[in-house]
């Protein structure tokens, strides 16, 4: 087996531990389930990708970083996650803000995509696409969080929206999602241009 196989293997274990560390007695199934569903849904679409498309090893290690984050607040609730806020002299868990960033990394995975399939035109043009559908997508989460709290109305649906009683919860999430989306566009142009010489 080849190294670059090798190392695509470990990340899907990895990702896969962690979704089942997660699992072992969560304090709220509820939340538990509504959390990880979503890092279910993104490893298992890009697994189905993989036959058709392989993306660098790079970038299913952002993939896989989201992940296990997503594990991890998933088991503890992101508001619960042991983070050392007072290490760092924040009032609030802040675990759920490099989350956001996190998501935000995975617009280098679009980068990829877009620029390898010749969707765009350019390096340039992939990694402003890869921008922003990350921004749009953290804008439709928000959306998601906001209704699915209104519906459920209870504990997990506070739990699942996490805002830690701040009103400016959203934006400041989707200002993490658009950061951690720059870096990405900037780490795949920083790439191109590499290759290039």
């Amino acid at each position: 087996m080849k190294l670059r196989d090798k190392i695509t293997l470990a990340l899907a274990a990895g990702v896969s531990a962690a979704v089942a560390l997660s699992a072992a007695n969560p304090p709220s199934g509820a939340v538990w389930f509504v959390e990880i569903v979503w890092c279910l849904a993104y490893a298992l679409g890009l697994a189905a990708l993989f036959p058709r498309f392989r993306f660098s090893n790079f970038a299913y290690a952002l993939a896989a970083f989201w992940c296990v984050l997503q594990a991890v607040g998933a088991h503890y609730t992101f508001e619960a996650v042991p983070f050392p806020r007072e290490l760092f002299g924040l009032e609030r868990n802040c675990f759920d803000r490099l989350a956001h960033f996190s998501v935000g990394l995975n617009a280098y995975l679009v980068c990829e995509y877009v620029f390898r399939e010749k969707i765009v035109n350019g390096a340039k043009a992939a990694a402003a696409a890869g921008f922003f559908v990350i921004v749009a997508v953290a804008g439709l989460w928000e959306i998601v969080e906001w209704l699915y709290a209104a519906w459920d109305g209870g504990e997990t649906g506070a739990a699942f929206l996490g805002s830690q009683g701040d009103e400016w919860d959203a934006q400041k999430d989707m200002l993490c999602d658009a950061l951690g989306g720059l870096v990405a566009a900037l780490l795949f142009l920083a790439r191109e241009r590499r290759q290039e010489k």
